[in-house]
């Protein structure tokens, strides 16, 4: 089977779940649901996932797929700080009206008592490659500072990120997510931007 068959398989089998896990709850979705909808074999669902439980760590995959979609849609001539900030009141908003704060904790704890593999903090992922990719040019346009390594700004970047998840989960989403990072995002990374 081919790498891209299969990512398309696995792929299919995530976004099955969490869309069951939004509509139904992740404790009233089964796995035989979750096969049917991703109109898939439990072959493919054992060969990719041990159980429901492990597709918790596979939020991030979503994500990604949202950034990969955001990268076609962002205006290129829009400088590099203003960029990061569209990527992120995207994100949110994606977050905020389709993934239920139970999932979204799930993932954090999930995270937080995992031996193995911290998915969030991937490298590797399409997250980290875009975050470096526009840190990266907006140092280059003389946007962001150069005093500051991309690895650093993009750390501090992810970092508010997870905070405002974070802080969002545990006041159980008595506000909006979206607008309240509008306002904290740019605060909490304008040190970044040139003078």
């Amino acid at each position: 089977m081919s790498k891209k068959k299969n990512r398309n398989i696995k792929g299919k089998i995530i976004v099955a779940a969490w869309k069951l896990f939004y509509e139904q709850g992740y404790d009233d979705t089964t796995v035989e649901e979750i096969i049917e909808a991703a109109e898939t074999s439990k072959g493919s669902f054992y060969h990719y996932f041990e159980g429901k439980d492990a597709l918790l760590s596979s939020l991030s995959y979503l994500f990604d797929e949202k950034y990969e979609e955001l990268i076609k849609t962002v205006d290129p001539d829009m400088d590099c700080f203003s960029k990061l900030m569209y990527f992120n009141q995207e994100l949110f908003g994606m977050i905020e009206n389709s993934v239920s704060l139970d999932l979204l904790a799930r993932l954090y704890s999930s995270q937080l008592i995992t031996k193995g593999e911290k998915h969030l903090l991937d490298r590797n992922r399409m997250y980290y490659k875009l975050l470096r990719q526009l840190v990266a040019e907006g140092q280059e346009r003389g946007q962001l500072r150069k005093d500051v390594s991309v690895n650093e700004i993009v750390k501090a970047y992810a970092l508010c990120e997870r905070a405002l998840l974070y802080d969002w989960c545990i006041c159980n989403g008595e506000y909006s997510l979206k607008q309240y990072a509008k306002t904290m995002m740019p605060m909490f990374l304008s040190d970044f931007k040139s003078e």
